[in-house]
Order: C-alpha cells, then structure tokens, then sequence
C-alpha cells in the first residue's frame, strides 16, 4: 500500500475533477482516503485545507456544494416539498474530515465513527444557490488508531443552518 504522502501535493484548495480523482482512489494512492462517487460526494470543490487555521489552529477546510433543482435528493425527498436530507449535510462533513487525514498524509480508509452533538436551524430547499461546509479539526490522532475530531457548520446561502460538535472519522488499513 502507497503511503498518502507519495501523493501529497500540499494543494490548497481541490477542484470538482480533483474531488471525482479521490472517488476513484487515484489522489492518496491505492488503499487510502478516498470521497464518495457522485450522488454521494456531497461537494462540488474544497477552497481552503490547511493545517494551522481554523477554531482550535490545527486545521481548516471549507468546501461548496452549488444547489440546482435538478439533484437526485430533491426528486424523493419529499415529492411537493423538496428539502436535502439533514443527514447528507452531515456526511459531507464526515466526508471531509476523512479527506483531510488522507490529505495531511495518513494512510488508510475512511470511515464515520460518530459525532457528538448536532443542531439542525435550517435546510437547504431547491431554492438555495450554495452550501458551504466549514470544518474546524480539533484533534488528529496518528498512532495505531488514525482518527480526526473536528466541529463542522453548515451554511445555507450564508444563513447557518447545521451545527456539528465532536465530528469522528478514523482511518483504516485494508485487511491483507
């Protein structure tokens, strides 16, 4: 298994095309950090990622979704009354915690392990134009157990609308 830090390009922000790359295993190496295939990648392109900002200085991400009437999510949920699932808000946070630790160069695969506190104040109906999630780490761990903890929000059009505490993900190696 390829470390990620072969494939560390220490990229500031990632475009659509470099986000389906992760999808497909091929931006942390084989057996590493990936995001979801579309309609489960929940973003649309990461604008910050760093190690030293955000609320506690250990690291940073703000990431986009552009919203269109047209996304799979609206068609189901719910017919006449088209609002995103509260629940893929979050995942979109999980997923990037996971992809932080495969950016800041651990190895392994992604997986939630849980949050502690979420707050839902709003939603993102078919009218809203953009989401943008901000993730906060608050702690990586990096010894046998590879974890992140991280507080994420939510913004719909710039109205905060979710708020997570204690966002976990830990990273795990493929069985041989």
């Amino acid at each position: 298994m390829s470390s990620p830090a072969d494939y560390h390009q220490s990229q500031a922000s990632y475009s659509y095309e470099d986000l389906i790359k992760s999808s497909e295993g091929n931006l942390f190496g084989p057996g590493n950090a990936q995001l979801p295939a579309p309609p489960m990648l929940m973003l649309d392109r990461i604008v910050q990622i760093d190690q030293e900002n955000g609320e506690y200085g250990k690291g940073k991400l703000v990431a986009e979704l552009d919203v269109n009437p047209d996304l799979w999510f609206f068609q189901c949920h719910f017919p006449g009354d088209p609002v995103m699932p509260g629940c893929l808000g979050l995942d979109a946070m999980w997923q990037l915690v996971g992809f932080w630790l495969g950016w800041s160069g651990s190895p392994g695969k992604g997986r939630a392990l849980g949050v502690g506190d979420v707050k839902f104040t709003g939603q993102v109906t078919n009218d809203i134009k953009k989401v943008r999630y901000e993730i906060s780490i608050k702690r990586a761990i990096r010894g046998r157990l590879v974890m992140g903890i991280a507080d994420g929000l939510v913004f719909a059009d710039d109205e905060k609308i979710y708020q997570a505490k204690d966002l976990k993900v830990g990273l795990f190696k493929p069985e041989a």
